[in-house]
Protein backbone atom coordinates (compact mmCIF):
# COMPACT_ATOMS: atom_id res chain seq x y z
CA UNK A 1 0.00 0.00 0.00
CA UNK A 2 2.59 2.55 1.08
CA UNK A 3 6.72 1.96 0.67
CA UNK A 4 8.33 0.84 3.86
CA UNK A 5 9.98 3.14 6.10
CA UNK A 6 13.91 3.21 6.24
CA UNK A 7 15.78 1.07 8.81
CA UNK A 8 17.87 4.11 10.62
CA UNK A 9 14.61 6.38 11.22
CA UNK A 10 14.61 7.56 14.86
CA UNK A 11 12.17 8.94 17.34
CA UNK A 12 11.18 11.76 19.18
CA UNK A 13 9.60 12.45 22.40
CA UNK A 14 7.05 15.26 22.55
CA UNK A 15 9.07 17.91 24.22
CA UNK A 16 11.47 17.42 20.85
CA UNK A 17 8.37 17.63 18.63
CA UNK A 18 7.27 20.79 20.18
CA UNK A 19 10.92 22.05 19.09
CA UNK A 20 10.38 20.92 15.62
CA UNK A 21 6.84 22.95 15.34
CA UNK A 22 8.70 25.56 16.84
CA UNK A 23 11.37 25.63 14.48
CA UNK A 24 9.53 25.11 11.58
CA UNK A 25 7.44 28.67 11.88
CA UNK A 26 10.09 30.86 13.14
CA UNK A 27 13.32 29.34 11.69
CA UNK A 28 12.21 28.30 8.47
CA UNK A 29 8.92 30.16 7.81
CA UNK A 30 6.77 27.15 7.50
CA UNK A 31 3.47 27.93 8.49
CA UNK A 32 1.18 25.87 11.22
CA UNK A 33 -1.53 26.23 8.12
CA UNK A 34 1.20 24.32 5.53
CA UNK A 35 1.74 21.51 8.02
CA UNK A 36 -2.07 20.75 9.08
CA UNK A 37 -2.62 20.66 5.60
CA UNK A 38 -0.18 17.76 4.88
CA UNK A 39 -1.24 16.27 7.99
CA UNK A 40 -4.71 16.10 7.03
CA UNK A 41 -3.97 14.99 3.44
CA UNK A 42 -2.10 12.33 4.73
CA UNK A 43 -4.98 11.13 7.42
CA UNK A 44 -7.43 11.39 4.15
CA UNK A 45 -4.74 9.21 2.06
CA UNK A 46 -5.00 6.42 4.19
CA UNK A 47 -8.35 6.76 5.12
CA UNK A 48 -9.11 5.96 1.59
CA UNK A 49 -6.74 3.33 1.00
CA UNK A 50 -6.44 1.59 4.17
CA UNK A 51 -10.21 1.58 5.13
CA UNK A 52 -12.46 2.79 2.41
CA UNK A 53 -11.45 1.16 -0.36
CA UNK A 54 -10.01 3.53 -2.28
CA UNK A 55 -13.37 5.01 -3.44
CA UNK A 56 -14.96 7.48 -0.93
CA UNK A 57 -18.18 8.12 -2.10
CA UNK A 58 -21.26 7.57 -0.38
CA UNK A 59 -18.91 6.28 2.76
CA UNK A 60 -20.01 7.61 6.65
CA UNK A 61 -16.80 9.23 8.36
CA UNK A 62 -16.97 10.52 11.65
CA UNK A 63 -14.27 12.82 13.05
CA UNK A 64 -13.71 13.92 16.35
CA UNK A 65 -11.73 17.11 16.61
CA UNK A 66 -10.23 18.85 19.13
CA UNK A 67 -9.36 22.75 19.73
CA UNK A 68 -5.61 22.01 18.65
CA UNK A 69 -3.26 21.39 15.84
CA UNK A 70 -4.04 17.84 16.28
CA UNK A 71 -7.83 18.87 15.97
CA UNK A 72 -7.20 21.17 12.62
CA UNK A 73 -5.09 18.50 11.37
CA UNK A 74 -8.52 16.24 11.09
CA UNK A 75 -10.60 18.99 9.97
CA UNK A 76 -8.48 19.30 6.94
CA UNK A 77 -9.04 15.60 6.55
CA UNK A 78 -13.22 16.34 6.77
CA UNK A 79 -12.52 18.66 4.11
CA UNK A 80 -11.32 16.19 1.72
CA UNK A 81 -13.07 13.22 2.41
CA UNK A 82 -16.40 15.77 2.20
CA UNK A 83 -14.84 17.11 -0.92
CA UNK A 84 -14.46 13.67 -2.78
CA UNK A 85 -18.26 12.32 -1.72
CA UNK A 86 -17.82 11.01 1.21
CA UNK A 87 -20.85 11.27 3.55
CA UNK A 88 -18.74 13.73 6.61
CA UNK A 89 -19.53 14.30 9.65
CA UNK A 90 -17.42 16.27 12.32
CA UNK A 91 -18.08 16.15 16.44
CA UNK A 92 -16.04 18.80 18.27
CA UNK A 93 -14.85 19.10 21.94
CA UNK A 94 -16.07 22.21 22.61
CA UNK A 95 -18.43 25.32 20.62
CA UNK A 96 -16.92 27.20 17.35
CA UNK A 97 -15.92 29.76 19.54
CA UNK A 98 -13.69 28.07 21.87
CA UNK A 99 -11.55 27.37 18.27
CA UNK A 100 -8.61 29.68 17.70
CA UNK A 101 -6.00 30.29 15.16
CA UNK A 102 -5.87 28.06 12.56
CA UNK A 103 -7.78 25.73 13.85
CA UNK A 104 -10.65 28.00 13.83
CA UNK A 105 -10.15 28.73 9.89
CA UNK A 106 -10.16 25.05 9.19
CA UNK A 107 -13.35 24.83 11.25
CA UNK A 108 -14.75 27.69 9.43
CA UNK A 109 -13.92 26.41 6.04
CA UNK A 110 -16.35 23.06 6.91
CA UNK A 111 -19.29 25.21 7.64
CA UNK A 112 -19.07 27.35 4.58
CA UNK A 113 -18.75 24.13 2.46
CA UNK A 114 -21.83 22.62 5.05
CA UNK A 115 -20.17 19.67 6.40
CA UNK A 116 -22.31 19.01 9.88
CA UNK A 117 -20.19 20.22 12.76
CA UNK A 118 -21.69 18.93 16.34
CA UNK A 119 -20.41 19.87 19.60
CA UNK A 120 -23.19 17.86 21.66
CA UNK A 121 -22.50 14.45 21.04
CA UNK A 122 -22.05 11.80 18.15
CA UNK A 123 -23.92 10.71 15.72
CA UNK A 124 -26.60 7.29 16.19
CA UNK A 125 -25.52 5.87 12.16
CA UNK A 126 -22.90 3.62 12.00
CA UNK A 127 -19.51 5.22 10.99
CA UNK A 128 -17.76 3.32 8.20
CA UNK A 129 -14.58 4.77 10.03
CA UNK A 130 -14.18 6.95 12.74
CA UNK A 131 -11.34 9.54 12.59
CA UNK A 132 -9.54 10.59 15.79
CA UNK A 133 -8.02 13.87 16.10
CA UNK A 134 -9.34 14.36 19.83
CA UNK A 135 -5.17 14.79 21.34
CA UNK A 136 -2.15 15.05 20.21
CA UNK A 137 1.24 14.80 21.78
CA UNK A 138 0.47 17.74 24.21
CA UNK A 139 -1.81 15.00 26.14
CA UNK A 140 -1.65 15.85 30.12
CA UNK A 141 -2.99 13.22 32.15
CA UNK A 142 -6.08 11.12 31.49
CA UNK A 143 -8.49 12.78 28.84
CA UNK A 144 -11.34 14.49 30.58
CA UNK A 145 -14.96 16.13 29.72
CA UNK A 146 -15.75 16.24 26.02
CA UNK A 147 -12.58 14.70 25.04
CA UNK A 148 -12.76 11.75 27.41
CA UNK A 149 -16.63 11.33 26.08
CA UNK A 150 -15.61 11.19 22.69
CA UNK A 151 -12.86 8.59 23.35
CA UNK A 152 -15.45 6.68 24.73
CA UNK A 153 -17.86 6.94 22.06
CA UNK A 154 -15.30 5.94 19.00
CA UNK A 155 -14.74 2.92 21.18
CA UNK A 156 -18.32 1.99 21.31
CA UNK A 157 -18.50 2.42 17.45
CA UNK A 158 -18.33 -1.18 14.99
CA UNK A 159 -16.07 0.71 12.58
CA UNK A 160 -12.34 0.99 12.63
CA UNK A 161 -10.70 4.44 13.83
CA UNK A 162 -7.63 5.98 12.76
CA UNK A 163 -5.83 7.76 15.00
CA UNK A 164 -3.83 11.06 13.71
CA UNK A 165 0.02 11.37 15.05
CA UNK A 166 -1.32 9.69 18.37
CA UNK A 167 -4.30 7.86 19.78
CA UNK A 168 -6.32 10.00 21.75
CA UNK A 169 -5.35 9.12 25.53
CA UNK A 170 -1.78 7.87 24.91
CA UNK A 171 1.21 9.49 26.42
CA UNK A 172 3.50 10.10 23.16
CA UNK A 173 7.06 10.14 24.92
CA UNK A 174 6.56 6.97 27.43
CA UNK A 175 3.48 5.30 25.73
CA UNK A 176 1.03 5.53 28.89
CA UNK A 177 -2.46 4.52 27.93
CA UNK A 178 -4.79 6.55 29.76
CA UNK A 179 -8.23 5.74 31.12
CA UNK A 180 -10.06 6.05 28.55
CA UNK A 181 -7.74 6.15 25.66
CA UNK A 182 -8.58 5.53 21.82
CA UNK A 183 -7.85 2.01 20.63
CA UNK A 184 -7.18 2.82 16.90
CA UNK A 185 -6.67 -0.03 13.87
CA UNK A 186 -4.33 2.56 12.58
CA UNK A 187 -2.24 6.13 13.27
CA UNK A 188 -0.65 8.18 10.64
CA UNK A 189 2.05 10.00 12.65
CA UNK A 190 3.95 13.16 11.56
CA UNK A 191 7.23 13.88 10.41
CA UNK A 192 8.93 11.51 12.87
CA UNK A 193 7.83 8.47 15.19
CA UNK A 194 7.01 9.27 18.90
CA UNK A 195 8.99 7.46 21.32
CA UNK A 196 5.98 6.25 23.08
CA UNK A 197 4.20 4.84 20.18
CA UNK A 198 5.74 1.21 20.06
CA UNK A 199 5.34 0.50 24.11
CA UNK A 200 1.92 1.47 23.05
CA UNK A 201 1.08 -0.90 19.72
CA UNK A 202 -2.10 -2.26 21.00
CA UNK A 203 -3.96 1.35 21.07
CA UNK A 204 -1.58 2.23 17.50
CA UNK A 205 -2.50 -0.52 15.20
CA UNK A 206 -0.97 -0.15 12.14
CA UNK A 207 1.55 2.34 12.25
CA UNK A 208 2.05 5.13 9.24
CA UNK A 209 4.61 8.15 8.71
CA UNK A 210 3.62 11.27 6.96
CA UNK A 211 5.91 13.82 5.20
CA UNK A 212 4.80 17.83 6.83
CA UNK A 213 7.88 18.91 5.20
CA UNK A 214 10.45 18.82 7.65
CA UNK A 215 13.64 19.74 6.40
CA UNK A 216 16.35 17.30 7.35
CA UNK A 217 18.85 21.06 8.01
CA UNK A 218 16.13 20.95 10.77
CA UNK A 219 16.53 17.57 12.33
CA UNK A 220 20.47 18.60 12.15
CA UNK A 221 19.92 21.12 14.87
CA UNK A 222 18.15 18.97 17.25
CA UNK A 223 21.39 16.63 17.05
CA UNK A 224 18.81 13.84 14.98
CA UNK A 225 19.97 12.21 11.49
CA UNK A 226 19.34 14.49 8.85
CA UNK A 227 19.24 12.09 6.16
CA UNK A 228 16.17 12.45 4.01
CA UNK A 229 13.59 10.28 5.13
CA UNK A 230 11.25 10.26 2.10
CA UNK A 231 12.59 9.15 -0.28
CA UNK A 232 10.22 6.92 -1.89
CA UNK A 233 6.80 8.27 -0.74
CA UNK A 234 5.27 11.03 1.34
CA UNK A 235 3.64 8.35 3.34
CA UNK A 236 5.58 5.65 4.64
CA UNK A 237 4.61 2.20 6.78
CA UNK A 238 6.41 1.49 9.67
Amino acid sequence: MFPPAPAFLPSVTAAQMREVDRLMVEAYGVELLQMMEHAGRAVARVARARFLGGNVWGRRVVVLAGTGGNGGGGLVAARLLANGGADVRVLTTRADDAYGGVPAHQLGILRRIGVPVHSDGGPSERADLVVDAVLGYSLDGAPRGPAGRLIRWANGQPGPVLSLDVPSGVDATTGEAFDPHVRAAATVTLALPKSGLDAARDAVGDLFLADIGVPPALYARLGLPARPLFTDGDLLAL
